[in-house]
């Protein structure tokens, strides 16, 4: 994949001038628009550019909130009715806003679990795969600042409660709730610290986006068989094949996206964020984003502060660890017959996580967490290393156009596409 490379010649002497300079249009030509991509790539691969556009939604809406919005304790809350009411288009650009972040979200969660069904983190591509991983931290990092701005009573709590976790680290616990508190507990220093790194966040996960899609274009993209392209017929242009695709797939995700703005606007929200924070008043049940409740639930499972802590975040660092965990030399799971039923089981598991919680902590729920959080890890720490070793592959393609066209495809010689080349040893 590493002669991708194209020529670009602008038309115009202006043109020619300044990519003489400064090659912008010759780099963007040759990784966007002649940059070969496998011809049997469905739409799940579409999920990454509907990432991207919910990105630059965020960004850009967030820019303009943050013109109106006042980060002090005494004056948030009624600088987001202010947005609402008297801003011209003020209360659209906020439902966009907090929406997009669960639109932004459910394509990403999409994105991973594809990389996870297709094997797309398998070598050489394990780099790419930690910085997505890298992208998702940021991604609920900022979203967990943005939550707390509005300073209505589930933002205040929330906040208090996550920020409290990092009192069970030992020895400096204690030191960086303070640091992030900015005093003795949470208040006007702490909105106005959320509400900067809520601020830069989105510019940093750009930052990583651009290295994400870098190390893309040197191995190339994954795709459905997990076979590498091996000749010109296996590839199509980028541009127009993946560019409708892609477009194709935002505007369906851009309709979906208007319908929550316009018809469910504070579906996804949570009716005590429209009280003001009251440090008096603690909610009956503190619920965080719906993006969040897989994790926080496994917080939960666990009986001890700390080990809860830990569960949670190594959630995440297992979830870095699988291009190394997964020992199969097949990506797909197409080919793989029991990976296949342990990833839906997985989805499975992953979904009642999310229920799990939504529901308080008590009862059949935390057992049923318990039980969740169990296999969560298993899947990556037992299943995972084990079927590598004991499953049997399907038969796999020679090629990708034989995947495409569900036949053996003749090359030059009458050899298949893709088959093998190594000369036969001679008796």
């Amino acid at each position: 994949m590493h002669d991708h490379a194209t020529v670009w010649v602008p038309k115009s002497s202006l043109g020619k001038w300044f990519e003489s300079r400064l090659p912008v249009g010759g780099l963007i030509h040759s990784s966007f628009v002649a940059f070969p991509v496998p011809r049997n790539l469905n739409y799940f691969w579409t999920t990454g550019g509907i990432a991207f556009t919910f990105l630059i939604i965020q960004i850009v809406t967030g820019v303009v909130l943050a013109m109106h919005y006042v980060p002090e304790a005494t004056k948030a809350f009624d600088s987001v009715e202010h947005i609402m009411r008297n801003v011209n288009y003020g209360w659209m650009l906020r439902y966009m806003h907090a929406n997009g972040a669960s639109m932004f979200f459910v394509a990403v969660y999409l994105h991973i679990f594809r990389n996870l069904y297709y094997g797309s983190y398998k070598a050489p591509r394990e780099i790419l795969y930690i910085l997505g991983i890298i992208i998702f931290l940021l991604m609920m990092a900022a979203a967990f600042m943005g939550y707390v701005l509005p300073w209505g009573q589930m933002s205040f709590w929330g906040a208090t409660v996550i920020t409290n976790l990092f009192s069970a680290i030992p020895q400096i616990g204690d030191t960086i709730v303070s640091f992030l508190w900015g005093g003795y507990s949470v208040g006007d220093p702490t909105l106005n610290r959320f509400f900067s790194l809520h601020y830069l966040l989105p510019f940093m996960i750009v930052g990583v986006v651009v290295l994400h899609i870098w190390a893309l274009h040197v191995p190339g993209n994954n795709n459905p068989t997990g076979i590498p392209i091996q000749s010109g017929k296996d590839a199509v242009p980028f541009h127009p094949y993946m560019t409708v695709k892609d477009s194709f797939a935002i505007t369906i995700f851009m309709i979906f996206f208007a319908w929550w703005v316009f018809f469910m606007s504070n579906y996804l929200g949570h009716a005590d964020n429209y009280i003001p924070a009251n440090p008096a008043v603690t909610p009956s049940h503190i619920v965080p984003e719906w993006y969040f409740l897989p994790f926080y639930a496994i917080l939960r499972a666990i009986p001890d502060k700390l080990g809860g802590v830990l569960a949670m975040f190594g959630a995440i660092v297992v979830l870095a660890l699988v291009p190394w965990l997964d020992t199969s030399k097949v990506r797909s799971a197409a080919y793989r017959p029991l990976y296949k039923q342990f990833f839906w089981v997985f989805v499975v598991v992953c979904i009642l996580l999310g229920w799990l919680g939504s529901k308080p902590a008590e009862g059949i729920y935390v057992i049923a967490a318990r039980i969740a959080t169990a296999y969560y890890f298993a899947h990556f720490l037992i299943v995972l290393p084990l079927l590598g070793l004991f499953e049997r592959p399907l038969p796999m393609p020679n090629s990708i156009v034989e995947s495409v066209l569900g036949h053996s495809v003749k090359g030059a010689g009458g050899m298949p596409v893709g088959a093998a080349a190594e000369p036969q040893a001679k008796g």
